[in-house]
């Protein structure tokens, strides 16, 4: 449709960006894509043309039309599998994705989606269920702040994210919004050039501006100390007179936490009895710690604060997992005692060294000594499994 050469956009910068692909392999020497990644060209910052193109040949042909006439238009993607391309940026636009996947879609006639136009946005929860009522093909991500459109056009995906936003403004009911859509798309056809079908009619909002993070259901959950939600804040002003207990608490829950999805990753692998046993005691232990502290908040107070430093502690419970988890048997096996041993004599250090002299609460200062004894006694398990290898 004419739509999609019309009204070109200036593309966004590219960030380089290599990508899984699978590609088969070809005759001749082997390319980048034949040997499963998309190389980056360093000149645009972009996927090389000659590996989209491998990609992109052994699609359908509709989502190939797409990928093509996306690339003629905002450059080469950032991002390219054999099932998708992604660009960042361009023009309006959060993201583009063309992916070789044909969804059937009958409003306002029959057709597939395989193109998506997604924007930053802030819909509200109310007008949720009318958007997808408008148009089910919409995609609405309410924590990061993004609403996306699925189509087969960019023209029609453009289309779409307008009368959301016709909608969300109370400018246009869903059923209004349904019946212009197929005047407006009528007109499109026989080259009426719609605005609606040209460009975007209102300026998306700034980046994360639209984001929600919700609200924790769990009692006693942390609160980030740069979470701008009013409950957060007033929870957080309550840990005012209570000195650094607040991240104190937060840093024990954090350590429970780390130790509880280390023993569930445990869990799934192939190890010994002895030590798949070990960490079904890490994982009821830890949990059980957690449950505790966020219960003892409630007691005495205190809503547990996750400052940067928390949050570096999470950050580094995460690395650590991640470096084994490719492992699988005595590999695995191995290389978690290893982790179980220095994260409990870490946690040890801690205990003793910062936590139980800064708290300033009994009871939480009770609570410490409790989980002291019991990562000593991991620890001591640990050291003996090793020892048994």
């Amino acid at each position: 449709m004419s739509s999609y050469m019309r009204g070109m956009f200036a593309a966004g910068s590219f960030a380089v960006f290599a990508m899984q692909t699978g590609c088969a392999p070809k005759e001749g020497d082997a390319t980048p894509a034949e040997k499963g990644t998309v190389a980056t060209s360093s000149a645009s910052g972009a996927v090389d043309r000659d590996d989209v193109d491998k990609i992109t040949a052994a699609w359908a042909a509709r989502p190939r039309l797409g990928a093509n006439q996306m690339i003629a238009k905002y450059g080469l993607p950032q991002e390219a599998t054999t099932e998708q391309l992604i660009w960042r940026n361009p023009g309006p636009f959060k993201r583009i994705t063309v992916m070789n996947l044909e969804t059937p879609h009958d409003f306002p006639m029959p057709h597939v989606d395989f193109l998506e136009h997604t924007i930053d946005y802030d819909v509200p929860q109310a007008k949720v269920g009318d958007l997808i009522a408008f148009d089910a093909s919409s995609t609405i991500n309410r924590t990061v702040g993004e609403l996306s459109a699925r189509c087969d056009l960019e023209g029609h995906n453009v289309l779409t994210l307008n009368l959301d936003h016709d909608i969300v403004t109370g400018k246009k009911s869903v059923a209004d919004a349904r019946k212009a859509f197929g005047d407006i798309v009528g007109k499109d056809v026989k080259g009426e050039h719609p605005p609606y079908v040209e460009a975007l009619q209102f300026k998306p909002a700034e980046r994360g501006a639209g984001a929600f993070s919700d609200k924790p259901v769990i009692p006693g959950s942390p609160a980030r100390v740069a979470d701008t939600d009013p409950d957060a804040k007033a929870k957080l002003d309550g840990n005012a007179a209570k000195g650094g207990d607040a991240e104190i608490l937060a840093t024990v829950v954090a350590v429970d936490l780390n130790e509880v999805l280390a023993a569930m990753q445990a869990g799934t692998k192939k190890i010994s009895q002895p030590v798949l046993d070990y960490a079904k005691s890490i994982h009821e232990g830890h949990g059980m710690n957690m449950e505790k502290g966020l219960k003892l908040g409630g007691q005495i107070g205190v809503t547990p604060a996750i400052t940067p430093a928390v949050n570096d502690l999470q950050v580094k419970g995460a690395g650590n997992l991640a470096a084994i988890v490719p492992l699988d048997g005595d590999a695995f096996e191995k290389a978690y005692l290893e982790l179980m041993v220095k994260g409990h004599t870490e946690v040890l250090g801690m205990i003793d060294g910062k936590l139980l002299q800064g708290a300033q609460n009994a009871e939480l200062k009770k609570h410490l000594t409790e989980s002291r004894a019991s990562v000593a006694a991991h620890l001591d398990k640990a050291k003996s499994l090793q020892g048994g290898r």
